[in-house]
């Protein structure tokens, strides 16, 4: 999703807020799965330069930072117990 000026600063921006937030899944497979699927489709997509893709892409993204929002939220009600490779 690259673009010049303001446009790739706001593809950045999105692409660590969608990050910070998935950090804070508390199940470890959700939390890494999101991470996965965010780093693989925003590289899948850096080479973008036609505007109105880059404008779709980015309200894609902007819909799934909601979802993981609230994923987030509804695992912190649900919580489990850590998994064996989450414990130290």
């Amino acid at each position: 999703m690259a673009s010049t000026g303001a446009g790739k600063h706001t593809v950045l921006h999105m692409y660590k807020a969608m990050l910070r937030e998935s950090e804070k899944f508390s199940s470890y497979n959700y939390r890494n799965y999101a991470l996965r699927r965010i780093r693989d489709a925003f590289k899948e997509n850096k080479n973008l330069q036609d505007k109105e893709k880059i404008k779709e892409q980015m309200s894609k993204a902007n819909k799934n930072l909601s979802i993981i929002k609230r994923q987030v939220i509804i695992g912190d009600i649900y919580r489990s117990d850590k998994l064996i490779i989450e414990q130290k």
